[in-house]
């Protein structure tokens, strides 16, 4: 009996008996992952969200999206070339354009479709891209898809993001990197990479998830803090879903970009248009920061606070250069009863293992948040100490 007979002989029931097999794998291995879902209101303290600051629950920005949701419905109804473009929409990207420096922006359903429309259209068979190998998991999947010949490089060497531009077999070729890497929050240099860049007659596309509301003058980004904001040859991304503590993504960029991305990005072209509700929401937490400048320095106060204090008490871990922290654990398992220990005690911080994390190291990822205290900060200092394993702490 050959192969295909014989996999024509398993039973319906047995079909997916290999999944079987592989949860038990990932639980040997300490990689089992599971939901838990949040109630509307909690008394934990959140060091785990993406909500820099505080304007998920800001009520000018949940007012908006109310009224938004009874004015235009609950949904887009369709795609944006179809019917899934309100006025909302148009508006939220020219106000995102002129706000982070760029000639115009294009919102996508979320961040992650975001990252997917920019790297896929912008590259291609004739292209090469060169990517910093710790690139979020959209960029990656965007890479699979954009059928270019891929270099995916040591983190932050850009030497040898030279060397591949340099090497390359193909005319055109784009280079990939988040501002703020998600896992460590450590920052990339921007300008070294736009001077390489220019050097090999590359692009450059910038995932600031990360950066966009927390870094750069009033929280413009990292893009615009290194003076790349409108650049012809600089390409920017964000998502709504962080900073400004709704739902969706945009490309930033030069027009002609723009327009590509609307022609040809199948992630933009075949989805539904992101809510109504969410536009309304990003537009009205958008001018909650044009209102408070001032948003962005309270997170970085908080990140430094966090950082120095878990450092003091002996903990590996890294420097903040916006609002994300990790805290080293000594393996998987460990990492996962820490955190379940801290939220024991009312405190929730993310756990990250792999694969989420390319260096295998897992660790507890802390993010911080405008409208935290520093008595907010000193308690989950404490909640983190008195829950760690053994060997978490250096000292």
């Amino acid at each position: 009996m050959d192969a295909a007979q014989k996999s024509a002989a398993v039973p319906p029931e047995q079909v997916f008996d290999w999944l079987d097999a592989e949860a038990n794998r990932r639980a040997d291995a300490g990689l089992t992952r599971r939901l838990r879902p949040r109630p509307a209101s909690s008394t934990e303290l959140d060091f785990a969200g993406n909500d820099y600051l505080g304007l998920a629950r800001d009520k000018r920005v949940a007012g908006a999206a109310a009224a938004a949701a009874l004015r235009w419905g609950a949904g887009s109804t369709g795609s944006r070339l179809v019917t899934g473009s309100t006025e909302l929409h148009a508006e939220l990207e020219h106000e995102l354009a002129r706000f982070c420096g760029f000639q115009a922006a294009l919102v996508f359903s979320s961040g992650f479709t975001a990252n997917l429309g920019a790297v896929t259209a912008l590259s291609g068979a004739e292209s090469a891209i060169v990517t910093d190998k710790y690139i979020h998991a959209s960029l990656i999947e965007g890479c699979r898809l954009s059928r270019a010949g891929i270099a995916a490089v040591a983190h932050n060497d850009v030497a040898a993001i030279k060397h591949a531009l340099a090497t390359r077999r193909t005319a055109r070729a784009l280079v990939v990197t988040d501002s703020v890497f998600s896992v460590d929050g450590d920052l990339a240099p921007l300008n070294d990479l736009s001077t390489v860049c220019r050097e090999h007659g590359a692009a450059l596309l910038v995932d600031d998830a990360h950066g966009f509301g927390v870094l750069g003058e009033g929280g413009r980004g990292a893009v615009h803090a290194a003076g790349l904001a409108g650049e012809p040859d600089v390409v920017m991304t964000l998502t709504l879903s962080k900073s400004l503590g709704t739902q969706g993504g945009a490309v930033l960029g030069p027009r002609r970009v723009i327009k590509h991305l609307v022609d040809t990005a199948r992630s933009f072209i075949f989805d539904t248009g992101l809510a109504p509700s969410s536009a309304a929401a990003a537009l009205a937490a958008l001018g909650a920061l044009k209102s408070e400048p001032d948003l962005p320095a309270r997170v970085l106060s908080n990140a430094a606070r966090l950082s120095e204090q878990l450092s003091d008490a002996g903990f590996r871990v890294t420097q903040p250069e916006a609002a994300v922290i990790s805290v080293q654990a000594p393996s998987p398992e460990d990492a996962v009863a820490w955190a379940a220990g801290c939220a024991e005690q009312g405190v929730r911080v993310g756990c990250f293992r792999p694969p989420s994390v390319p260096d295998g190291i897992s660790r507890l990822r802390l993010t911080v948040r405008a409208d935290l205290s520093e008595s907010d900060v000193d308690t989950a200092v404490k909640v983190i100490s008195s829950s760690a394993p053994p060997r978490a702490a250096t000292s």
